[in-house]
Parts: structure tokens; sequence; C-alpha cells
């Protein structure tokens, strides 16, 4: 499962963590993102071993929105040492986010 993480605990969660971070920004009213919710579940549960995936609602933490130029949801960013490498805007198929883990 995803862990949720908020401005508090990003710099902890993300930027500190030693390797890669699928960070999924959503918010509940967005159809999209509900649809993508599931996807990101699933790439949580089966590579918990790989790769950390978490989950941040835009709205309860703008800042971190504005910080990253999230101006569309869902927007699922790829950290990897704490740094952005890659950026999927919109809703896409489980295989382009594993992809982008590579």
């Amino acid at each position: 499962m995803p862990l949720t993480v908020n401005q508090d605990s990003f710099q902890t969660e993300v930027l500190d963590f030693n390797g890669k971070v699928l960070v999924d920004f959503w918010a509940s009213w967005c159809g999209p993102c509900q649809m993508l919710g599931p996807i990101i579940d699933e790439i949580g549960d089966e590579y918990k071993d790989k790769v950390k995936v978490v989950k941040i609602d835009v709205d309860e933490n703008q800042n971190l929105a504005l910080q990253y130029n999230i101006s569309s949801i869902p927007a699922v960013l790829i950290f990897d040492q704490g740094k952005v490498i890659e950026t999927i805007i919109g809703f896409h198929q489980k295989q382009d986010y594993l992809k982008a883990l590579e």
C-alpha cells in the first residue's frame, strides 16, 4: 500500500530516501486520479522491495504541488536519490509507470 505523505514528511520520505520513489499527486475529487489509484496501489505492492510509492493529496499539500509545478492531476513524479527524473501527467497505463521506473 502506498504511503500517504504530507509537507512535514516529504523531506524524509522522498528527498532523503536512498533510491527511487514514485510520487502520485492526486485529489479525491479528480476522476482520473480515482482511476489511477488501483494502478498505483498495484505498483506499490508488486515493487515494494525496489521502489517506495507515496501519495500526496494536492488539496492538503498545496505548497508541495506549487513547489513541483503541479498544474494538472494526476501527476506522477519519479524521484531517484531525491531528484525528479521523470514526470507523467494524466492517466496512463500501468506499463508507462513501470517503464519510467526502469
